[in-house]
């Protein structure tokens, strides 16, 4: 069973390795009860940006790895990380980026980027 988020972005988080709140890290916190709502505005994409960029620099040249194995691999496990050099925490990292460069390009593209997450 998988955690949905939805709205002007959609997609699923990865199981086991990025949680509800993921987006919370690119400067708005989400509000619960059952769901976490996000509301980024234009004012807030310097903050996704930053951290985009954070989290590419912890990467740094392993980010061209990481982004080829999940290119080349549709699922993975962790015999497959540990064949490729990829940690736990790198995967979760590159996780996060793509939930940042997908509310990024939503802001770029609507002026602001709204979204509820599964809990």
């Amino acid at each position: 069973m998988g955690r949905y988020y939805s709205g002007d972005i959609n997609g699923k988080f990865w199981f086991a390795v990025q949680p509800s709140h993921a987006a919370d890290r690119f400067g708005v916190t989400g509000s619960e009860p059952n769901y976490l709502e996000y509301y980024f505005s234009d004012h807030d994409l310097h903050l996704v940006e930053d951290e985009i960029k954070r989290i590419e620099d912890k990467l740094g040249d392993k980010l061209a790895v990481i982004d080829k194995f999940f290119t080349d691999n549709l699922g993975y496990n962790e015999e497959m990380l540990t064949n490729a050099g990829i940690s736990d925490g790198e995967v979760s990292e590159y996780a996060d980026l793509r939930l940042g460069k997908k509310i990024r390009d939503c802001i770029k593209e609507k002026g602001y980027c709204e979204f509820t997450a599964e809990l």
